[in-house]
C-alpha cells in the first residue's frame, strides 16, 4: 500500500464529471517530483515513428482532468524504457508505424514496472504489430496477448463500451480488438489493434475522412484506460 500511495494522492475515488514534418519531443531529462497522476509517451528504440500523433496524449490529458476527479498532471511526459524516473508514470503509451525492440536491460526494467503496479498502452498506428508481438515475448515469454473480455472493468469504469474498443481510423476492414497481457487478475498491458486510438485522441480536423464523434469515442475510451490505470493499484 506504500507504493500505491506514493503514486496517488491522498484517499482518491474517482467521480466521473461529464459525458459527453513532425518534430518529436524531447525526452524529459529528470522530471521534478510531481503530484498526481503522470502520463507519459515513450520514446523507444527500433526506428519506428514513436513521435506520431503528436496531439493525442494532450488531449488526453485535458479529458481525463475534466471528466474525472483523477488528480492530473497537465504536462505531457516523454521517457525512454532506461528512464530513471519510469516507476514514477503510472501510465505509459507506446504508438507508430515502424519497428520497436527492447534491449535486454529494457526487458527487464518494464516487466518489473509492470509487476510493480505499473500500465503500459501500446495503439498499433499501422506498422507496429509484428515487431510488437516479438517484444511481448521477450516481456512475457509463458503470457501470450489474449483478447480482453467484454464485460471487463476497462470497458465501462468511466464509459461503457460494450462490443469493446472501438474503431476509429479504417485500415484493412478488420474490426478493433483489444488485447492483454494479465498479471493476477490486473490488466497490466493493453494493446489496441486496428483501432488507433491514438489517432481519435488527435485534433479534431487531424483526418478529415475521421468525424467528430470517433474523436469523442476515443478520448471516452482513453479517459476509461488511465482510469482504470490508476484505480486498478488500488485493489487489494
Amino acid at each position: 500500500m506504500t507504493r500505491v500511495r506514493r503514486w496517488m494522492v491522498g484517499g482518491l475515488g474517482v467521480v466521473t464529471l461529464g459525458m459527453a514534418g513532425v518534430t518529436a519531443p524531447s525526452v524529459d531529462a529528470a522530471p521534478a517530483a510531481r503530484a498526481g497522476v503522470m502520463l507519459a509517451r515513450v520514446h523507444y528504440n527500433g526506428g519506428g515513428d514513436w513521435y506520431a500523433n503528436p496531439s493525442s496524449l494532450k488531449n488526453l490529458i485535458k479529458a481525463v482532468a475534466e471528466r474525472t476527479s483523477l488528480p492530473v498532471d497537465r504536462d505531457e511526459h516523454t521517457v525512454t524504457f532506461r528512464d530513471p524516473n519510469l516507476f514514477d508514470y503510472q501510465f505509459l503509451h507506446v504508438t507508430g508505424h515502424g519497428t520497436m525492440t527492447m534491449e535486454p536491460d529494457e526487458v527487464t526494467r518494464v516487466r518489473a514496472y509492470l509487476l510493480r503496479g505499473g500500465f503500459l498502452h501500446v495503439d498499433d498506428n499501422y506498422g507496429l504489430d509484428s515487431s510488437f508481438r516479438l517484444v511481448v515475448k521477450q516481456l512475457f515469454p509463458d503470457r501470450p496477448l489474449v483478447d480482453v473480455p467484454l464485460n471487463h472493468p476497462i470497458y465501462r469504469v468511466v464509459y461503457p463500451f460494450p462490443r469493446g474498443v472501438p474503431k476509429i481510423h479504417e485500415h484493412d476492414a478488420k474490426p478493433a480488438r483489444g488485447m492483454g497481457i494479465f498479471i493476477g487478475d490486473r490488466l497490466a498491458l493493453y494493446y489496441t489493434y486496428q483501432s488507433d486510438l491514438g489517432n481519435g485522441w488527435e485534433d479534431v480536423g487531424t483526418y478529415p475522412t475521421d468525424p467528430p464523434d470517433l474523436h469523442e469515442q476515443a478520448l471516452r475510451m482513453g479517459v476509461n484506460l488511465v482510469t482504470y490505470a490508476v484505480t486498478s493499484r488500488l485493489q487489494p
